[in-house]
């Protein structure tokens, strides 16, 4: 399983917004990854300077958002939609797609499960579980998202 660092993750965005913005041949996962950028047009600045942005720490305690670790939960989250796995995440995003009215919003209310379950298997030193995950997204179903 291919498992970049973190700055070859970074360097994937920089490296696909700078061919697009040249109008250069674009990979596979680089199609994947220009459509996330094209959805996040408040990323674009940070996109267009490498040199600053490459190794920036985004902590917690500043309350900035990680680009980066942002536009990677939604090719993360294409890859899953694209198999149906973990299976039902196709279904559960179509649900909440009809929910949001916006495949955008939706996205968003998938990572944000998508990032829970990551952060409790960190937490408790376990493998990500599915059942966690769809625990989170079945609530937020169930629920009335705004």
């Amino acid at each position: 399983m291919f498992k970049p660092s973190r700055d070859q993750a970074r360097q994937l965005f920089f490296d696909t917004w700078r061919k697009y913005r040249q109008h250069e041949i674009l990979s596979g996962i680089e199609t994947i990854a220009l459509d996330v950028i094209l959805l996040h047009p408040e990323y674009h600045a940070i996109l267009d300077d490498a040199e600053r942005f490459l190794t920036k720490d985004y902590l917690p305690e500043t309350g900035e958002t990680n680009p980066f670790l942002h536009m990677s939960m939604h090719v993360a989250l294409n890859e899953q939609l694209s198999i149906d796995q973990p299976k039902g995440i196709r279904e559960r995003f179509s649900r909440l797609q009809q929910m949001t009215g916006d495949d955008h919003t939706a996205a968003h209310h998938i990572i944000e499960c998508l990032a829970e379950m990551i952060w409790q298997a960190q937490r408790n030193e376990t493998a990500p579980d599915a059942a966690i995950y769809f625990a989170c997204l079945d609530k937020r179903l169930n629920s009335r998202i705004e």
